[in-house]
């Protein structure tokens, strides 16, 4: 169970058995201020978690993302869950040794994906499904879920859900809650190790009565963070907003609050406006890798022509090792028009970098209790290029 703890000389308080450790620092509004310690080590929140889907975080290597201020990395269950994946995971020592990653990981169920593919059958049992890649036949239940993700060995495993459809009718979501309710009390009589941690997901669509009834559901369970899911699938950032905003004062405030697959950082912003801690999305090394970077101006597509003689970094202001090292927006344009690997790493690494600014900075707003100022002034400055 979560514990609130003085601050300490930066000793890790964890212990196994212990539970999920959780110190609320500070708040502004509803913006929280936070810290939580696994068995590898301590999570400031609101923080942001790059995404390492099958065990790597794309074009970065591990101490080059912990450069850059992470302190946890998400991997994915459906992507590292078939036969072969998990016994190379459980002959390399797990996914920390595997990764060669020493702080801490949080695995998703698969429940997103799995439900994001066409032709799967879903039943009381679990979902059939062909996987992805290979096109196997596959099934997952929420015993195997919590099976791929005790062996995998992540810190913080997530209980196997339905993500539906943002258009999806109520009475399905309505059954849908309920099922995923039903499958929470399965993953829960799964054992884990002794250093895991299981969140239960918040589901109910678009559905704000649903979502109030769900996240009652699983605040009854003293569980040791919550998750607030089906959010950022197509619905929209207000819908979301809307969504996330009523949702997270309703979970347990001496717990970890992690709101899954997002975002833009105007979502993140947002996000923790509403009271929410821990976040993940693809979104910044996905987009480094098709030519666009963030900055506290905006977005900015390096393949525009404007910046084909421009000497200047990305951004002067950052110490990401691209901007920092000099490395001109004229040659990272090339780069991209190039097709050169050693481009999509250095913008991802600058997207990475700045996500975690992005939290530092809110970090210290809330710490100062001047959050609702920062946030307007972020968007303020950060939005403007998109009206313009």
């Amino acid at each position: 169970m979560a514990t609130e703890l003085p601050a300490g000389d930066g000793a890790n308080p964890w212990t196994p058995g212990g539970g999920l450790r959780f110190q609320l620092l500070a708040s502004s509004g509803k913006a929280r201020r936070g810290r939580c310690w696994t068995a590898h080590g301590p999570v400031d929140t609101p923080g942001f978690m790059p995404v390492g889907t099958q065990g790597a975080v794309k074009c970065a290597t591990p101490d080059q993302v912990a450069a850059t201020g992470a302190q946890v990395v998400l991997a994915n269950t459906y992507h590292l869950g078939n036969e072969e994946r998990v016994a190379l995971v459980e002959r390399l020592g797990g996914l920390h040794a595997m990764m060669r990653w020493n702080g801490s990981i949080l695995t998703d169920s698969g429940g997103f994906q799995v439900f994001s593919l066409p032709d799967r059958q879903i039943t009381e049992e679990g979902v059939k499904f062909r996987f992805e890649q290979e096109g196997e036949p596959s099934f997952l239940s929420p015993e195997r879920s919590m099976a791929i993700q005790r062996s995998l060995g992540a810190d913080i495993v997530m209980a196997f859900d339905e993500c539906v459809d943002h258009r999806a009718e109520a009475q399905y979501v309505a059954a849908s809650v309920e099922r995923t309710h039903r499958w929470l009390q399965r993953c829960l009589a799964v054992p884990l190790q002794p250093h895991q941690h299981l969140f239960p997901i918040v589901q109910g669509g678009m559905d704000l009565d649903l979502r109030a009834h769900a996240a009652g559901q699983l605040a009854a369970l003293n569980c040791p963070g919550y998750a607030i899911g089906g959010v950022s699938v197509g619905e929209g950032h207000a819908s979301m907003v809307r969504v996330v905003a009523h949702t997270a004062p309703l979970l347990p405030a001496d717990r970890p609050r992690y709101l899954m697959g997002v975002g833009l950082p105007e979502d993140l912003v947002a996000s923790v406006e509403a009271g929410m801690d821990i976040h993940d999305c693809v979104i910044p090394t996905r987009y480094a890798r098709e030519g666009t970077v963030f900055t506290w101006d905006g977005k900015v597509r390096i393949k525009d022509k404007k910046f084909r003689k421009d000497r200047y970094p990305i951004d002067t202001s950052c110490r990401c090792y691209a901007c920092a090292g000099g490395f001109a927006r004229a040659y990272l344009r090339h780069l991209a028009f190039a097709g050169e690997a050693l481009g999509e790493t250095l913008l991802t690494l600058h997207n990475l970098h700045f996500y975690q600014d992005l939290m530092r900075a809110m970090r210290t707003a809330i710490e100062q209790d001047r959050f609702a100022a920062w946030a307007a002034d972020f968007r303020l400055r950060y939005l403007r290029p998109a009206r313009d």
